[in-house]
């Protein structure tokens, strides 16, 4: 089945993930159209997806009772039923990674979100969850808290390969690409090969702009109103900009001579959440070769329905994004606090999900036991 609007998508350099995985999705044949017909060439998780998935129907139902008899507590039958998961996902993606080298076919899993703010929890965990999918096309999720950052250095000093999430400022994404980087300058001196190691840097859209949007209508002004909507995009442009900066010049050339891989921006929670806006507008303007967008199976779509593919609408346009935050700052917003919030609400959504998630097995489980 043809799908231009996702083919042109493909084809101007945008890598499609899908932004969700289930049992269901995995059983009944979903994903598989999705990876054939859909131009669908990898797949993100997160505490909110498996809480949601786990909490619907019965797919899982077999797997958590052979669990419960083998005595398996909450948090491990947890992480044997997520990990099952990606495994799969994993697997039916193989094909698609072996035959861009390594750079799509990925599938993302989440580090318990309850450590977002204890490095060596983080990497620990991510050892445990590279060692338990054990897929070469395995993407560990490391969030980009201040605690997050020296986490990500380790880990791809070690060869894991991470797709690091919750990421909603410049500068914090500034500090992410400069501890990837830094992690593959240990991982060369440990012995790694780059050419195996990759990452994505999941830069947070939609929710720039529910966060902004709230604080411009309670400012009222009209140019404070002409401002709705601008501000995700233009973050977004700002941040492509500061990758570009990045991945140039005499340090990165050396690691890439090696064999390494930059690591690609990920345009996530594209999504929209207010109606009057387009269903396509943090895809059609986010447009850019050799980035990711992973977007919920509704947008997927809006895009293959009315998408407004046009080519590269993201290069050069950091200045614009530049003016943009200065017109915001001249109203009232003050940026920084909006960073702040952000991230504080989504490793709070993240937790809340998977409290969610342990207690939807803890009630299956007693179930089960009677």
């Amino acid at each position: 089945m043809s799908k231009p609007n996702l083919g042109a998508l493909s084809g101007a350099g945008v890598s499609i993930w899908l932004d969700d995985l289930s049992r269901e999705r995995l059983t009944s044949g979903n994903l598989d159209e999705l990876i054939r017909d859909w131009n669908v060439v990898g797949v993100t998780t997160n505490p909110t997806i498996f809480a949601s998935a786990l909490s619907k129907g019965e797919s899982y139902d077999e797997q958590v009772r052979e669990l419960s008899s083998r005595g398996a507590d909450v948090e491990a039958t947890i992480r044997e039923v997520t990990t099952t998961d990606v495994r799969n996902a994993c697997d039916k993606f193989r094909d698609i990674y072996n035959s861009t080298g390594g750079v799509d076919g990925r599938v993302s899993i989440e580090v318990d979100p309850r450590m977002a703010f204890d490095s060596d929890k983080t990497v620990a965990e991510a050892q445990d969850l590279w060692k338990t999918v054990d897929r070469p096309n395995l993407l560990v999720k490391i969030p980009a808290t201040e605690a997050g950052i020296p986490a990500i250095t380790k880990v791809i000093a070690e060869g894991i390969s991470v797709n690091v999430t919750l990421i909603f400022s410049v500068e914090r994404y500034e500090k992410v690409m400069e501890a990837y980087v830094a992690g593959l300058e240990q991982a060369k001196a440990n012995g790694h090969d780059l050419r195996s190691i990759h990452s994505v840097a999941s830069f947070f859209v939609s929710r720039v702009d529910t966060e902004i949007d709230k604080r411009l209508d309670k400012i009222g002004t009209d140019e404070a109103t002409a401002l709705k909507g601008k501000a995700a995009l233009a973050n977004a442009w700002i941040a492509y900009g500061a990758f570009e900066k990045t991945f140039q010049g005499e340090r990165w050339e050396a690691l890439e001579a090696d064999g390494a891989h930059a690591q690609r921006p990920l345009w996530a929670s594209t999504g929209v959440k207010d109606p009057s806006y387009s269903p396509t507008l943090y895809v059609d303007q986010l447009v850019v070769n050799d980035v990711v967008n992973t977007m919920p199976e509704k947008t997927l779509r809006a895009v293959a329905d009315g998408g407004e593919i046009t080519g590269d609408t993201v290069t050069g346009r950091a200045a614009e994004g530049q003016e943009v935050f200065d017109r915001l700052a001249a109203v009232g917003i003050d940026l920084q606090d909006v960073f702040v919030a952000l991230e504080t609400e989504g490793v709070e959504k993240f937790e809340k999900s998977w409290e969610e998630l342990l207690e939807t097995v803890k009630n299956q489980l007693a179930q089960l036991k009677g």
